[in-house]
């Protein structure tokens, strides 16, 4: 069985590891950090694979551990956001290449701006596509602190990058 765990972990890295890495540059807005970030959370998966009831919560539980490392870090450390590398293709892929990649870059720079916790609840909510509730449970915090949250760093986003909300309203 002890193999059988471990294969099925190699499996989940090989086959995970990219979206996880699109989900950590999100919350770091550097890529090597990310990375760092990944590996940090798969390490950590990876002691606790053999108490983990079922190996199909390696996901829940290394997404759960990049979100709290990520605010670990940034409460010690406080690093300085340095601009993307490279971001995951949230703007609709038949715009224009040079529009596409303004874009990107204004939803980079206004992630930057808002605070670890804002930046983690939008991570979550839109790029990953989970519910309040499936939010507040990664999170561990209440789900009326996800809606506050969601609806403070909505507004701020409409703030600095207006253009982010209309590029949205066209597509819609």
């Amino acid at each position: 069985m002890a193999d059988s765990i471990d294969d099925q972990f190699r499996e989940f890295v090989r086959t995970r590891s990219p979206a996880l890495l699109r989900t950590a540059f999100l919350l770091t807005g550097d890529r090597h950090l990310a990375e760092d970030l990944v590996q940090d959370a798969l390490a950590r998966t990876h002691r606790g694979r053999r108490r983990l009831d079922d190996p199909g919560h390696f996901e829940a539980y290394t997404r759960t551990a990049m979100y709290h490392q990520h605010v670990s870090w940034w409460r010690r450390r406080k690093v300085a956001e340095s601009l993307p590398g490279e971001l995951a293709d949230v703007v609709a892929p038949g715009s224009d290449h040079a529009r596409r990649t303004d874009l990107k870059l204004a939803l980079h720079q206004a992630l930057a701006q808002l605070t670890q916790r804002q930046r983690a609840v939008l991570v979550v909510r839109f790029f990953e596509d989970r519910s309040e509730a499936e939010a507040a449970d990664l999170l561990q915090c209440s789900v009326g602190t996800i809606k506050s949250q969601t609806s403070k760093a909505l507004a701020r986003m409409r703030e600095i990058a207006p253009e982010l909300l209309s590029a949205v309203m066209e597509e819609a």
